[in-house]
């Protein structure tokens, strides 16, 4: 519980406050029939607050929960949703970049291909894993995995999360947007199906570099963003401390980018975020990889790679008006 707090979002102060009285009275010995009560009271009112705190996130929240440091990460799910899983590792030019993990895996009885961005636990594992935010190494060396997964005939999953891809002078160097462009260029025309999941951050250019994909999904308190709230308000404003005000502005929610159609299914997390039941919600990335697998199965190789390209041609389309042959003249815009 204490742990619990320390990681804790100052949203969630109610539902410490529940907790740390709750836990108070189950170490009450012995029970009695009031003690039981009060315990049953504790739980509901706790269920309660929880459910009505996450039906009401504010973007920026949700970027909070997002980054919780006790969401799951890619490592966490190959433990839980995927069997015998075997590392692959380099992109046969440069290096082996820790921020993306790549590697064959079952899910039940199907052979896969998972590539996923991890960010580390512990400091000494984020600086090993660069916060998550990969090089052009890391980035080839999925596209390496990926064609190989295409020659096998093996479905490709990809797990986003990333605020972004680095932005430092050795990336740049080595062709950081080269390395994105040409994921996407090729994930668009690989014969695999592909499915695409924001687990956490889906931030810019670094997440599209693994997020082409014929299912693409989100879990329901992640973020999916041309731009990190501080970027945008840095850009906007000229100061951070208008990231709240630049999250709502950029509609990124699960909600929101389910309603343009940019993604295709919303993963409802469990009570209070995925960072309280990791188990639940492999539970729930499980029973959804599995049902998007069962139905591109049946599709063939020309209607996998048609219906991806077709589904990110779309996308923008609202934008779209028809031109007229007779535009209004200033006067009538202006009255309308």
């Amino acid at each position: 519980m204490a742990n619990r707090s320390a990681n804790g979002l100052e949203f969630e102060a109610p539902i410490f406050q529940i907790e740390q009285q709750l836990a108070e009275l189950e170490r009450v010995t012995p029970r009695t029939e009031a003690t039981e009560n009060a315990i049953r009271d504790l739980r509901r009112q706790l269920a309660e607050v929880t459910a009505e705190i996450y039906a009401n996130l504010t973007p920026w929240q949700t970027v909070r929960v997002a980054r919780h440091d006790d969401r799951p990460q890619t490592l966490d799910y190959l433990q839980l949703v995927f069997n015998d899983f075997v590392e692959l590792h380099g992109d046969r030019c440069f290096g082996d970049d820790r921020a993306i993990l790549t590697g064959l895996a079952q899910v039940d009885q199907t052979k896969v291909m998972v590539v996923g961005h991890q960010k580390g636990r512990t400091t000494k594992e984020r600086i090993a894993c660069y916060f998550g935010c990969a090089h052009p190494e890391g980035y080839r060396k999925s596209l390496k995995k990926m064609q190989m997964a295409a020659k096998f005939g093996l479905p490709i999953i990809c797990l986003i999360d990333t605020p972004g891809a680095y932005p430092g002078i050795g990336a740049e160097e080595r062709g950081q947007s080269q390395a994105i462009a040409e994921n996407m260029f090729e994930m668009s025309r690989l014969e695999s199906p592909i499915i695409c999941v924001v687990i956490g951050e889906g931030g810019s250019g670094g997440a599209l570099g693994i997020g082409v994909g014929n299912r693409v999904a989100m879990l329901q308190h992640s973020y999916y963003s041309v731009i990190s709230p501080e970027g945008c308000a840095g850009i906007l404003w000229k100061s951070h401390i208008h990231a709240e005000k630049a999250a709502t502005a950029l509609r990124f929610t699960s909600r929101h980018l389910k309603d343009f159609g940019i993604v295709d299914d919303i993963i409802e997390e469990p009570l209070g975020g995925a960072h309280r039941d990791h188990r639940q919600m492999a539970i729930r990335l499980k029973s959804f990889l599995t049902r998007s697998l069962r139905d591109l199965k049946s599709l063939s190789t020309d209607q996998i790679r048609a219906g991806r390209y077709e589904k990110f041609r779309q996308m923008g389309r609202f934008l779209e008006q028809p031109a007229t042959s007779n535009p209004p003249s200033y006067c009538e815009a202006s009255a309308s």
